[in-house]
């Protein structure tokens, strides 16, 4: 029986991963989708940067059909698939330090590099050869949370757990310089700092926009890339909030995604809340034994506890100064800026914005641009309890509130699926009992 569900598993995966691609090729036929006009202008000053996705994507759809051919984690135990994965993990981790230590040779003009290099090699070439077992482990560690969650038809999760541990393309965001608004988002192959700074400046002063190339740790294709971490709870995380972008592609809030800048909000605050829960589910599951991985899990947010909070037992003593918060300054900033943008004071609330930015990195936080294309992107992943950098938007405590009244992972799932608008969610919140 366990024989035949492995077989009836690795069937449906590839049968999925076909149709995936086939659907891929079919919607996406080239390296971008077609554009208005004002998408045309930006591509015309991106047009070489531009990251090909599409070849990504098929070469990465060929190398998991070719996984699925046998289970390379079947003869492992639990404990033992975990202790790979904390084992890999603790390499990644060793190569970026290595590749700290590279770049920091170089810029301080040491002649001798060969043996630093070698070694950075030597562990990169291992780390690439246990990338896809990593990958199978997660996976399936991923999808036997959803199954007992209920995300499964026929007793296999649909859409099938698919994730590749890879460098990810940065990505440009557009947005208005009057209104803070996710406008367009390209993704760009990885430039040096210097393009970075003429690009974004040469699309703000000719075409009178405000730009961003930012990071970014996923991207949902299929199967979805999620950039090589060392950090579990992140990277578990992260391929738990691309399988809900996958999952929602077949209802109302996934069709939708990028129709309007709300209803890609409620999408990512969504993700973001389910691949949260499901990370830690995974972790608490299977890592429990592993201190050095327990120990960089979160507290759990207290907006999505049914209990109410208890208020503070102690006074703080007059004479000792506050925590810097940065999340209340990002709060701060976005409700101001809105604020002067509604009154038309553009330039004003740019100036703001810089200022911000500058008592932020005085304080430790440092952040290379705030600007309308920033707030527009990162204000897409509310939290709970709302402020940041989504400011007095209410879909994020929204959200949270809709799944803390859900009986479950699965019922909050089902009902936000088709929520696509704010007036929705917002209807959807009125009506809780």
């Amino acid at each position: 029986m366990q024989r035949f569900r492995a077989f009836f598993g690795k069937l449906f995966t590839r049968f999925a991963l076909l149709c995936f691609a086939a659907a891929f090729a079919l919607i996406v036929p080239a390296d971008t989708p077609p554009a208005n006009t004002r998408y045309d202008r930006v591509l015309g000053y991106a047009k070489d940067s531009l990251y090909n996705y599409v070849a990504w994507e098929l070469g990465a759809i060929f190398a998991k059909l070719g996984q699925t051919h046998s289970d390379p984690t079947a003869f492992l135990s639990e404990p033992e698939r975990a202790a790979f994965v904390v084992n890999y993990l603790a390499r990644v981790a060793d190569l970026q330090t290595l590749n700290s230590d590279l770049e920091r040779a170089l810029n301080s003009g040491t002649d001798d590099l060969t043996a630093l290099i070698e070694r950075r090699d030597a562990l990169s070439a291992q780390i690439e050869r246990e990338t896809p077992l990593a990958e199978a482990i997660i996976e399936s560690q991923v999808a036997a949370v959803l199954r007992d969650e209920g995300f499964a038809v026929l007793g296999e999760v649909f859409p099938p757990v698919s994730a590749r541990f890879t460098a990810l393309p940065a990505l440009l965001v557009i947005s208005p310089r009057d209104q803070i608004v996710r406008e367009m988002t390209i993704n760009l192959n990885h430039l040096p700092p210097d393009a970075v700074r003429d690009l974004e400046a040469r699309l703000e002063a000719e075409l009178n926009l405000s730009a961003l190339i930012t990071p970014i740790g996923g991207l949902a294709l299929f199967p979805s890339m999620v950039i090589q971490t060392w950090h579990a709870p992140f990277l578990i995380e992260t391929v738990a909030h691309e399988w809900a972008h996958h999952y929602l592609l077949f209802f109302p809030l996934g069709w939708d995604y990028a129709g309007t800048s709300e209803t890609w909000i409620i999408n990512e605050t969504t993700a973001s809340l389910f691949g949260k829960e499901v990370g830690r589910k995974v972790i608490e599951r299977y890592y429990s034994a592993f201190p050095q991985v327990m120990r960089l899990l979160p507290p759990p947010d207290p907006a999505l506890s049914a209990e109410p909070t208890p208020a503070p037992t102690t006074t703080p003593e007059p004479s000792t100064p506050a925590p810097f918060d940065a999340a209340a300054v990002l709060d701060t900033t976005r409700r101001r800026v809105d604020a002067l943008l509604a009154e038309g004071n553009v330039d004003e609330a740019e100036a703001y914005m810089e200022a911000q930015r500058r008592l932020l990195a005085e304080n430790g936080y440092f952040y290379r641009r705030i600007n309308q294309a920033f707030f527009a992107f990162y204000g897409g992943y509310q939290s709970p309890s709302g402020g940041g950098a989504g400011g007095a938007d209410p879909i994020g405590p929204a959200v949270a509130t809709l799944r803390r009244n859900a009986p479950d992972l699965r019922a909050w799932l089902a009902q936000m699926r088709y929520i696509t608008t704010r007036e929705g969610l917002l209807a959807a919140r009125a009506g809780l009992p």
